[in-house]
């Protein structure tokens, strides 16, 4: 095992991390700037209001993209194993 291996998988692992989380976030975030944007308008300074349409918007946003993430979370695995033939040696 290399140290280009080593770091070339912990890449990967990151950028996996961080494409798998990606959809969850940003739909957050847009719903959040949303909100935010309604509060200055209104002036209505709830900090309860921000949670509920996060909530739901994070929970539609995990269930729309479930099978794209785990079909990226499997083909990260897969190549992990497949790799595992070379670290043997």
């Amino acid at each position: 095992m290399t140290q280009e291996f080593v770091i070339a998988l912990g890449k990967e692992a990151i950028m996996t991390a961080l494409l798998v989380s990606a959809p969850m976030l940003v739909s957050g975030l847009i719903i959040g700037l949303m909100i935010g944007i309604f509060q200055a308008v209104t002036q209505i300074q709830e900090m309860t209001l921000t949670f509920i349409p996060k909530i739901l918007v994070v929970f539609l946003s995990l269930f729309f993209f479930l099978p794209w993430m785990l079909n990226v979370v499997i083909t990260f695995t897969t190549n992990i194993f497949q790799s595992i033939g070379s670290v043997a040696h």
